[in-house]
């Protein structure tokens, strides 16, 4: 194989889904402060997307440069090639934190306040701890949880903080059904590589949880995150802002749907599986995204 078809063999690894999910995450948190009426500083929205960015792509490489030496990187893969691969890998990981500490230092000179600091600190931690060892939380059973938390909860903080220099109660009402949704999106996703998990003693939710209450806990999460997009003009917040995520509920309940269905000895269909998971928590990103961003 050339080192040209291994570089193509390497985009998979970037893993496009979760650095969209990051970059609408990021997106929604600056949406709140501008529906606020206190996004004043383009610069420091630009730079904190790069930063979350290039922090997330690095994440991303660095998670499959630690596989264990008894788990493949590519399909039919030589020695040859996985030694290739795997310096690859850290070569552009370490390119990309060069990246994130340019723009570390570029937000600190355009006068980042402490709350952004302190979350983009946590942020940077939670990246290590869920791909490098010795914690490596994606292998340990925790990665869905704390990749939901990074994504949905601490991301739009951090962009929020930003811009405001504090965080606000909206912030709260958005992101807790979004980390549910977030949650059984990565859920889904390891339907599919089931076997391939318990096979290699990787730990995920599903093996750790097992597949029967995996179902179950799938269709909790759902229903109770659409129960608190529902519930929140009870707490004081427009009806107008948490009702677009409905058009995205019959995809939900589809998947739910269709969930139960694997559950009964459907034959699957991984495919459409994962799109619907995409589709979910993208499509209900995208919605409150836009939502915020044009009122």
């Amino acid at each position: 194989m050339t080192k040209n078809r291994l570089l193509t063999k390497l985009l998979p690894f970037t893993n496009p889904f979760l650095l969209t999910l990051t970059g609408l995450s990021y997106t929604l948190g600056v949406g709140i402060a501008r529906y606020l009426g206190r996004a004043d500083s383009p610069l420091s929205f630009w730079l904190g997307l790069g930063w979350i960015l290039l922090l997330a792509l690095a994440m991303n490489l660095l998670t499959v440069y630690f596989t264990p030496h008894n788990e493949p990187i590519l399909a039919e893969e030589t020695i040859k090639e996985r030694n290739w691969v795997r310096a690859a890998l850290f070569q552009i990981s370490m390119a990309l934190l060069g990246g994130v500490a340019l723009f570390t230092i570029a937000l600190f000179q355009s006068g980042i306040n402490i709350m952004a600091i302190i979350f983009a600190v946590i942020i940077f931690i939670l990246a290590i701890i869920y791909a490098l060892p010795p914690m490596r939380v994606v292998t340990s059973g925790f990665g869905e949880q704390l990749l939901a938390i990074l994504i949905t909860i601490f991301t739009p903080a951090f962009s929020l903080t930003i811009q405001m220099g504090d965080v606000h109660r909206l912030l709260s009402a958005v992101i807790s059904p979004l980390a549910l949704l977030a949650v059984t999106a990565f859920l889904v996703l390891n339907f599919p590589t089931y076997k391939e998990d318990l096979k290699y003693e990787r730990g995920s939710l599903l093996l750790r949880i097992g597949w029967e209450r995996a179902i179950s806990l799938h269709h909790i999460l759902i229903l109770t995150a659409y129960f608190l997009f529902a519930a929140m003009p009870l707490f004081g917040f427009p009806r107008a802002l948490f009702a677009p995520v409905f058009y995205v509920a019959p995809l939900a309940f589809f998947q739910i749907y269709w969930m139960q269905k694997i559950a009964q000895g459907a034959s699957p269909n991984w495919k459409f599986l994962k799109f619907l998971a995409y589709s979910v928590i993208g499509l209900t990103l995208y919605t409150l995204t836009v939502t915020f961003w044009m009122r």
